[in-house]
């Protein structure tokens, strides 16, 4: 009888998601959106407006054209700008804090907090956070921390029109509400990276979107 064949860090994925899963059932903020294709948890009011207005303007400063593993700017597949904010600032490792005692999950395991910004006619195509581990990146990131298990993003500006958050295969759309944290989980319950936490950034047809994103490795990051 052939066996399965492996799923890099299953053990792993499986182990953090059940952790994480218990912790956000019982805190009162968090809401579990309707779906059974992933994993996704609302926060509103996470961040203040002040937060939100001192993040907005320092990713204004280090924002660069975004990049992808294999597909260069030009492509059009994420044509948002984005770069990381100083993790060693205080205001920022105090924002990192709260996330990480929401989920439960130790700092070290964090990537750097990453600040995006979509402009009229921006985008993020629809993309899994997890690694493709056929991929050639995949033995460099191997080392770095492993798979990504969960995604926590936090809207910081109102979007006059598109810049949804749509979760593809799930049929989940969000729309941008400044001060509120989505949350997601990477793998399915079995630990497998789950093809349904396929999402899109939509086009941003009025106004200008900024968004922070930390993404948790199942090994500490770097």
């Amino acid at each position: 009888m052939s066996r399965p064949p492996q799923v890099p860090d299953r053990d792993a994925l499986r182990r953090i998601g059940a952790a994480v899963r218990r912790r956000l059932a019982g805190a009162p903020a968090v809401t579990r959106l309707e779906t059974d294709k992933v994993e996704l948890y609302a926060v509103p009011g996470f961040l203040a407006a002040d937060e939100c207005q001192r993040l907005a303007t320092m990713i204004d400063l280090v924002a660069q054209p975004s990049a992808l593993f294999d597909v260069g700017y030009d492509s059009g597949f994420r044509t948002s700008y984005s770069g990381d904010l100083d993790p060693h600032d205080p205001f920022v490792k105090g924002i990192a804090e709260r996330i990480d005692a929401l989920l439960g999950l130790a700092a070290p395991t964090g990537e750097p907090i990453q600040g995006q910004r979509y402009q009229p006619g921006q985008e993020f195509k629809p993309h899994n956070d997890w690694f493709y581990t056929s991929e050639s990146y995949w033995q460099q990131e191997r080392r770095r921390g492993g798979q990504r298990c969960w995604t926590a993003m936090a809207y910081l500006s109102p979007v006059a029109a598109g810049g949804a958050t749509h979760f593809t295969n799930a049929g989940v759309s969000i729309d941008p509400q400044p001060g509120s944290l989505l949350v997601w989980n990477n793998a399915r319950e079995d630990g497998v990276p789950n093809e349904d936490a396929m999402h899109a950034g939509t086009p941003v047809l009025d106004g200008t979107k900024y968004v922070i994103t930390r993404w948790y490795r199942v090994r500490a990051f770097g």
